[in-house]
């Protein structure tokens, strides 16, 4: 499967993040699975070699529906990805989690529709567990590095994934509060539990950019506008957090629970 030294840390994200790595390699990666939204853009943050990966590509060209997730996080595994972060922009569900604010995702919920979501395709009998689909270590340090940044964070919440393109509905919206969600997104599933399938650790890291429908607030409904702006006010604060965790990620291999995920998904 590739070649697997050239990175232990990979990011998915939008673009404009692979500027700041230092001496950036630029690695084109074919897949089982057809071919990914972009290349692998690899730099260095402190002691670790880190893979980038615009998951929309870097011409913002790929909507969410249409992602290649299988063969994005294919292409993180193959060069030896240990550890993947996932920051998004997102909606807010409830009042209290603000635009601006950022969300340690703990749980998703699922309301895609006919999206490639697993790797386990037989004949090995495989069913694994996503009663915690996120990295508990990972979402720990997450918490912890926000918190010394002084970025106002919520330490656990859960993502509801909408098919996209389109923004929800008044009606779903409504619904989605009324579960006691706290973010929807359209790309956080299945970008971080096809990590997990592939004994990776996932973290998400969830920027609030709006109040989704306006329900909850009393604002108008979300535009893509809008989302744009303030997630553009906010990317320098989702820069140093992720900078910050990753330098603070011991060097070595990965020894977390993520990474037994498939030997105990199996009979």
């Amino acid at each position: 499967m590739g070649n697997k030294n050239l990175a232990t840390i990979g990011v998915f994200g939008g673009s404009g993040f692979y500027k700041f790595l230092d001496n950036i390699e630029e690695v084109a990666i074919e897949t089982p699975y057809g071919m990914p939204s972009d290349n692998l853009l690899i730099g260095t943050i402190g002691a670790h070699r880190v893979a980038f990966m615009p998951r929309h590509n870097r011409n913002h060209s790929i909507l969410p529906h249409l992602i290649n997730y299988r063969a994005n996080v294919w292409a993180m595994k193959s060069i030896g990805v240990q550890r993947v972060f996932s920051p998004c922009a997102a909606g807010s569900l409830q009042k209290n989690v603000k635009p601006g604010d950022f969300v340690i995702c703990d749980q998703f919920v699922d309301w895609t529709d006919g999206r490639k979501s697993t790797f386990f395709e037989g004949p090995i009998v495989t069913h694994p567990s996503a009663a915690d689909p996120y990295c508990a270590e990972l979402r720990s340090l997450a918490v912890e590095t926000a918190k010394e940044l002084g970025i106002t964070v919520h330490k656990e919440g859960t993502v509801v994934v909408i098919n996209g393109p389109r923004f929800s509905t008044k009606a779903e919206s409504k619904f989605f509060t009324a579960q006691g969600w706290q973010v929807i997104n359209m790309s956080a599933f299945p970008e971080g539990y096809l990590v997990k399938e592939m004994d990776m650790c996932p973290v998400n890291i969830s920027l609030i950019t709006d109040y989704d429908a306006g329900l909850v607030s009393g604002s108008e409904p979300v535009s893509h506008d809008a989302v744009i702006e303030v997630f553009n006010q906010n990317l320098s604060n989702l820069k140093e957090l992720l900078f910050k965790m990753i330098e603070k990620i011991h060097a070595g291999e990965n020894t977390c629970a993520c990474t037994r995920t498939k030997e105990n998904s199996r009979l």
